[in-house]
């Protein structure tokens, strides 16, 4: 049975890599594929997202619709 274990690191000086907390037995044949991490374009393309949303008088232009529509 294959089992698949991802996580994320950083390069240190040196290009070393360490990984800690793997799910397999000691003594255990793995195999290690390293690759370039994309980088995050959700920041850039959400850019309001996790920002706080502020209602100024926010029933201001609905009760002059309101009397429009009367």
């Amino acid at each position: 049975m294959q089992h698949t274990f991802r996580t994320k690191t950083l390069v240190t000086k040196g290009g070393k890599v360490s990984v800690k907390g793997l799910p397999f037995r000691a003594g255990e044949s793995v195999e290690v594929t390293v690759r370039r991490g994309k980088k995050s374009t959700r920041a850039a393309k959400y850019p309001l997202r996790g920002k706080p949303v502020v209602y100024r008088d926010p029933f201001k232009s609905a009760s002059s619709d309101w009397e429009v529509m009367q």
